[in-house]
């Protein structure tokens, strides 16, 4: 394991921007989800430690920053080493669910819609602020950074406590990272009708429902536990892990792909990040097998 001040120098060393850099390059990659979901480029199989794995974001070309969902802990993973280099201790035992990267800083969101900030995760006395954005969702799983609006996106697995009734929408918040205030509303609204209409006609493996003898429907329920947003396109990737589905989102709120992720990889997805170059990383809890961080590189 790495400490003291040589892995501090090769962090900073290595430390661009807070999400991988934005590339002038806007068709994007309209109706795919961009990688080929059943071929990773490589598996990494993570230690006891992180067997349940809850968020990952990229901290420079060669490693990311983790936690599980029962200590308040960040682990350094360097990917060609397959090991952890350094634990950085940022609160109590808790229900931790999402990690994202801004620079130097490290947010931790908790699963009642708490965040912890680490001012500056490579200095080993940074200060520790904890903001509570008291979204109206319930049980915020989903956090990434939206580095063209200086904010951080969160999703709730569950529906809103605004509009319990309400089963056919979805919603992400956004929290200002220049005043650390939760903004006023919605940033993004998903219409499952929409995302199960797109499911249909373009022939996508879905989950059923219906009477026998009936004709089967889809049933999404796009219970989000991961988001991140794609460096080079500007959508908005989400994983509802539950169902095994990845979903691709335009950030006015609109469907643009989807795809069904195999079981065998995915034993229970729980992360999602980009590198700087666009290669994709998804976590996995370890379920009954292994923890694992599954890549897929960008082409």
């Amino acid at each position: 394991m790495i400490t003291g001040h040589l892995f501090w120098l090769a962090i900073v060393s290595q430390l661009t921007t807070g999400c991988p850099t934005e590339s002038v390059n806007n068709e994007g990659l309209t109706g795919s989800t961009g990688y080929n979901l059943t071929a990773p480029d490589k598996v990494y199989k993570l230690p006891p430690s992180l067997h349940e794995i809850s968020g990952i974001t990229a901290v420079d070309a060669s490693s990311v920053a983790c936690i599980q969902d029962e200590h308040g802990l960040v682990f350094i993973y360097d990917l060609n080493r397959n090991s952890i280099t350094l634990q950085i201790p940022f609160g109590s035992n808790g229900d931790y669910e999402g990690i994202a990267r801004v620079n130097k800083a490290l947010y931790i969101l908790r699963s009642d819609e708490v965040i912890t900030e680490i001012v500056d995760f490579t200095s080993a006395k940074s200060p520790k602020n904890a903001y509570d954005t008291g979204i109206p969702g319930r049980d915020a799983e989903g956090l990434c950074y939206d580095p063209r609006n200086n904010r951080l996106l969160i999703a709730p697995k569950e529906i809103s406590a605004e509009h319990p009734s309400s089963q056919a929408t979805r919603h992400i918040y956004g929290f200002n990272l220049a005043s650390k205030t939760l903004i006023k509303g919605t940033v993004m609204d998903f219409d499952i009708k929409e995302i199960e209409e797109f499911a249909v006609k373009n022939n996508i493996k879905v989950p059923m429902k219906g009477k026998k003898g009936e004709e089967k429907v889809p049933d999404i329920n796009l219970k989000i536990s991961a988001i991140g947003i794609h460096p080079f396109t500007y959508k908005l990737y989400a994983i509802s892990g539950p169902e095994r589905l990845l979903f691709v989102f335009n950030m006015n709120g609109t469907i643009d792909s989807m795809e069904r992720l195999d079981k065998d990889l995915f034993a229970q997805p729980e992360g999602i990040t980009f590198m700087e170059n666009g290669d994709m990383l998804i976590s996995n809890e370890g379920a009954k097998g292994i923890p694992t961080i599954v890549r897929f590189n960008y082409r």
